[in-house]
């Protein structure tokens, strides 16, 4: 038994020697399951190894109770174990065990609870890293990149509000960063065994965040510098603007004016465009200091975009009027001046030739003219005086006519002078009164009144001897008619041949028997209704008062006696017997003869006369 028992008490403690160690075991694992498969373990040595130790130490405590009973009734010593086998040093040696099973037991729930906050906090340290990481992505390049360059002022503003939106979005993302760190400095703190990578993603972000930090606040002063240049730009641009327009708008209207298709009549029209053009040009200097200052506003646009690096996106936006077409619109404009010089001055040499010409027309005008005004005035006062007998002032006013004819080369040469003022295409002429038209009729006029003049005596000396007027009778017939002449018109008026009447002693006085008489003496002057008595019809109306007057019996008597007798007259015959106007009257007017004694070209003398002094328009 004694022998057992240190067999025993041996084998006891030295399985709780080589536990001690493994329960003393402090080395830490990596993951929660590491250390669950540790409690695994220790959970094994509880219910599988432990509790047969646990036997063997009681059957140990009894052995050893047992055999000291048995050795003190055989009155024997006391069973003495070998040193360190004793009960106290197994109990001693347990209680060793034990308090080394405890602390085991609680570092391995320590350890695991560890583990667990690690991994929760290695994994919460990933996701929150992975949605900045995921938030970061890109950003480096859209803060790097130079939109700006290439935007207007309008796309820069909104540049920099969306910029300002994310700063406040990055503000926002700070608190994530520190969250970040602190998770990183915990996970250090619990000697997080993948601290290394931890801490180098967790330096990745923080040395990212500083970038991102720094690139935001260069891209913020980049575009504000961007936005300051390019209102200074806009201003320039609108300032270009309102200079660019009116100044495009005089070129084209200068343009205009120097192409303007100018018609002038005389000097002072050509000489007044010269001095408006030389007017213009005086200008020119003036304006073209204005385009270089307009190019100078565009200049200083493209210096601040080069010098700023900004890469003008297009035009002006205030305007479409570039500094080419300007430039382009006043090389235009200068050489049309130079043009409109030449123009000018080929006109001012028309105008001067014209007025020559006008003056020329005028001098020789002004001398037709006036003796066309002389001469009219001189057969006025032939054809009121009559002096001589009828046949003395039809050879005067023969002998008149033929040297007013004599004049006709001055007329002739004022229609050549004429002629050169109508190809010049000469309107006016301030130098003369007198137009080629205006003289042209009052000349027509002139040879007209004198023939009207000579006709006129013609028909009165034919009235003379065919109505048996003495001289003196025709005198007194023009002295009435030309006292009551009053204007020297060569005619008398309504109420101006009622006085003369009157004064003759014809009874026309204003009541109804009078009224009516006059109407009927009218009807005989006048009977064309004119209003107007020519002294040929007063004549006749005078001789017819004051002389038997022919009947148609009379005049048919006449004609048979030119035609033998005969029912009808040739025209041989007529033309034999009668002057040649009156007879080619006659024959143009005589109706064919149809009787039965008819021969051919027999004309009707009976039915003609019959007319004559009947209601007829022969």
């Amino acid at each position: 038994m004694m022998e057992d028992y240190e067999k025993l008490a041996s084998d006891l403690l030295e399985w709780i020697r080589r536990t001690i160690p493994w329960l003393e075991n402090r080395t830490q694992e990596k993951t929660v399951n590491d250390m669950q498969a540790k409690q695994e373990d220790f959970r094994d040595y509880r219910t599988v190894h432990k509790p047969p130790k646990v036997q063997e130490k009681c059957q140990l405590e009894i052995s050893f109770n047992t055999l000291q009973t048995k050795l003190r009734l055989s009155n024997r010593p006391a069973f003495m174990p070998s040193e360190g086998r004793m009960v106290s040093d197994i109990n001693g040696a347990w209680h060793t065990l034990e308090g080394a099973e405890k602390g085991y037991e609680e570092w391995i729930l320590s350890e695991i609870r560890r583990l667990e906050r690690l991994e929760h906090l290695a994994e919460k340290f990933h996701q929150k890293a992975a949605i900045h990481e995921s938030w970061t992505d890109g950003k480096e390049a859209m803060l790097t990149q130079k939109d700006y360059e290439t935007s207007t002022l309008s796309e820069v503003k909104a540049l920099l509000r969306k910029h300002e939106a994310f700063e406040s979005d990055l503000a926002a993302h700070q608190d994530r960063v520190e969250q970040i760190a602190a998770i990183a400095q915990e996970l250090n703190e619990l000697d997080y065994y993948d601290s290394a990578s931890v801490n180098a993603r967790c330096q990745k972000i923080c040395d990212q965040w500083d970038v991102l930090g720094d690139l935001t606040q260069r891209r913020k002063e980049s575009l504000e510098r961007t936005e300051k240049q390019l209102e200074s730009i806009d201003e320039l641009y609108l300032e270009y603007a309102k200079r660019a327009a009116p100044f495009n708008n005089w070129m084209e209207g200068a343009m205009e004016d120097l192409q303007d298709m100018f018609i002038v009549h005389n000097i002072e029209e050509i000489q007044g465009l010269i001095t408006a053009h030389e007017q213009f040009k005086s200008t020119l200097p003036e304006a073209n200091k204005e385009r270089e200052a307009i190019q100078a506003i565009q200049s200083e646009v493209l210096k601040i975009a080069q010098s700023n690096g900004i890469k003008l996106s297009g035009a002006n936006p205030y305007t479409s009027i570039t500094p080419e077409s300007i430039d382009s619109k006043w090389e235009k404009a200068m050489a049309m001046v130079p043009q409109r010089d030449n123009a000018l001055q080929e006109e001012l040499n028309k105008q001067n030739n014209n007025d020559t010409l006008r003056a020329t027309f005028a001098s020789q005008a002004n001398v037709v003219g006036a003796y066309i005004q002389a001469k009219m005035e001189e057969i006025g006062r032939i054809s009121i005086e009559m002096n001589g007998t009828l046949e003395d002032q039809l050879t005067n006013l023969k002998e008149y006519q033929k040297s007013i004819m004599s004049y006709m080369p001055e007329i002739n040469k004022l229609e050549s002078s004429h002629q050169h003022i109508q190809e010049a295409l000469i309107f006016d002429n301030q130098y003369t009164s007198y137009t080629m038209e205006h003289l042209r009729v009052g000349w027509e006029q002139l040879l007209t009144t004198i023939a009207r003049t000579i006709n006129e005596v013609e028909n009165q000396i034919l009235t003379r001897d065919a109505k048996g007027i003495s001289q003196e009778q025709l005198y007194e017939y023009r002295a009435s008619f030309n006292h009551f002449d009053k204007d020297h018109s060569g005619a008398l008026m309504a109420e101006e041949f009622k006085a003369c009447l009157i004064s003759l002693g014809y009874d026309v006085e204003n009541d109804k028997q009078g009224d009516s008489e006059f109407a009927r003496i009218m009807g005989i002057v006048d009977p064309n209704g004119s209003g107007a008595v020519t002294f040929q019809a007063f004549i006749d109306f005078m001789s017819s008062e004051t002389t038997d007057t022919d009947t148609a019996d009379q005049v048919i008597a006449s004609f048979k006696i030119l035609a033998a007798d005969k029912n009808f007259i040739t025209p041989d015959e007529l033309r034999r017997e009668l002057p040649p106007d009156q007879a080619e009257y006659c024959i143009a007017r005589m109706a064919p003869y149809s009787g039965p004694d008819a021969v051919p070209g027999a004309l009707d003398y009976m039915s003609f006369s019959t007319a004559l002094y009947g209601e007829s328009d022969l």
